[in-house]
């Protein structure tokens, strides 16, 4: 189940406690849409199999590819799929776990497995465990990071506006340690 928690992002002392906790699908979207984010359910309908590459992934969801770029604003798209057993899975966390912005927006669909994006947005820092079958749109500029966890399983369609895919801007910031991790959530 999806869940959006909310936090001060200068928590008092100790670990931050969230002000909200919801897996009530429209109140996360409601919660998201104040806050500039678009957050969707799309049925991913395709199972995948263990083995199935890139190309095969992307070919098993044009429909929802097409259905995002239709607009013009995202002509670049690539899958990404980390799993427990994932050579670079380590490095990978490390690096998504430092708070970031990108010149463009973040569009993901999740079509398996899950993971949590963490929004540094002002005075609160926003979390959201997206799942199977959830589409989050984070607008370009937007101080944040990425757990997918100490065993990722994940799957998901990354959707670009530039040819070069996934460029970060790091920040320096070590926020995300005061943040809880993807397996310390209680869902």
């Amino acid at each position: 189940m999806s869940q959006l928690s909310l936090y001060p992002s200068t928590p008092a002392k100790g670990s931050p406690m969230p002000e909200l906790v919801t897996g009530d699908e429209r109140m996360i979207q409601r919660a998201l849409a104040e806050r500039g984010i678009r957050f969707e359910r799309w049925p991913a309908a395709q199972d995948l199999p263990d083995q199935a590459d890139e190309a095969e992934i992307l070919s098993r969801y044009a429909a929802e590819i097409a259905r995002v770029q239709q607009g013009g604003a995202y002509p670049t798209v690539d899958a990404i799929r980390i799993t427990p057993d994932h050579p670079d899975r380590e490095s990978l966390r490390q690096k998504f776990l430092q708070e970031h912005t990108h010149s463009e927006d973040e569009v993901r669909f999740f079509v398996e497995g899950q993971g949590l994006f963490c929004l540094h947005l002002g005075e609160e820092v926003v979390q959201i465990l997206c799942e199977r079958n959830d589409w989050i749109a984070v607008p370009a500029g937007t101080p944040h990071w990425f757990d997918m966890g100490a065993a990722p399983s994940f799957c998901a369609l990354r959707f670009f506006n530039n040819p070069e895919g996934w460029v970060a801007q790091f920040t320096g910031d070590p926020i995300a340690d005061r943040y809880p991790r993807l397996e310390e959530l209680a869902v």
